[in-house]
């Protein structure tokens, strides 16, 4: 095994939340793409998952994605990531075709298995066990690829069911739509192993370096090239410790960290506080960070 995963040219993005007026969520979008970003993201909540704020302001993430995916016309798009407890994936399956279709092979699909109990608990999702969401979720990938790649698709799963299912159209994006998964858990990272082209997890570049190393023993187990799955790291403030965008200086040395743990990607969050000049001076770094 490499002892060091090759990175090649790194991408920066953005994931917004959906916790401010419709207006000025799309002003954030036009001014992601405007600044150079490669990606843009909404989250899957319905509530918000900090506590203590009171404000629990939060658009639905996919009719959220299709219209603000209208006010860019380059970057990436994407939900970081969809619940799989929150829908079914036949509609999962058929929203990122539609999102696709609309943003000219912009979407990238983000899948997780769902996390967050209070919210079930509060809109009246059930909440499985740990080991049931992972089954669930495995399931539920293997349907949504099966739609998307076949004519007419049959599925005969514990959780989920097909039978005869057409489905069109298919994906614009040439090789069908990017699969990102998020995740730390190692039954989880089994899953990447096998099936996704993206995986995503919340955490600072050790945390990171160290269940990659899972995943490229997931990897050999299943014969998959590793070098096939990008890595994208979530930069979440509260996760990691402190605020990535607070300083470019800041920003350029956990980039400097990622690349070095073998991330290809990284996400920050413009939180609703945020002001555009911190956005701006992150971005003025982005074409120098790009080549290492």
């Amino acid at each position: 095994m490499a002892e060091k995963r090759p990175v090649g040219r790194m991408r920066f993005g953005l994931a917004t939340g959906q916790t401010i007026p419709w207006p000025a969520l799309v002003e954030r979008w036009r001014q992601i793409e405007a600044l150079g970003f490669d990606s843009a993201w909404v989250y899957d909540h319905f509530m918000e998952t900090g506590g203590g704020t009171g404000n629990h302001w939060y658009f639905e993430a996919w009719t959220a994605l299709a219209g603000l995916a209208m006010a860019t016309s380059r970057v990436d798009v994407g939900v970081i990531v969809s619940g799989n407890t929150y829908r079914p994936p036949a509609l999962v399956a058929k929203e990122a075709a539609t999102i696709d279709h609309i943003t000219n092979g912009r979407l990238v699909l983000g899948l997780g298995a769902g996390w967050f109990e209070p919210e079930h608990v509060a809109y009246g999702y059930p909440f499985p066990s740990p080991g049931e969401r992972v089954a669930r979720f495995r399931e539920a990938v293997q349907v949504i690829k099966g739609l998307l790649a076949e004519e007419r698709a049959t599925f005969q799963g514990r959780y989920y069911q097909l039978q005869d299912a057409p489905f069109e159209p298919k994906a614009i994006r040439p090789g069908g739509i990017p699969l990102l998964v998020g995740t730390r858990g190692e039954r989880m990272l089994q899953i990447v192993a096998r099936y996704a082209d993206v995986w995503n997890m919340v955490g600072g570049p050790e945390q990171v370096a160290e269940r990659g190393k899972v995943l490229l023993e997931a990897c050999a187990k299943v014969g998959r090239d590793p070098n096939e799955i990008r890595w994208s790291a979530a930069t979440w403030s509260r996760d990691i410790g402190f605020d990535p965008l607070a300083s470019p200086e800041a920003y350029r040395d956990l980039v400097g960290r990622y690349r070095e743990a073998g991330v290809d990607e990284v996400l920050c969050s413009w939180g609703r506080d945020t002001p555009v000049g911190a956005i701006e001076r992150i971005a003025a770094e982005l074409p120098a960070l790009r080549g290492g």
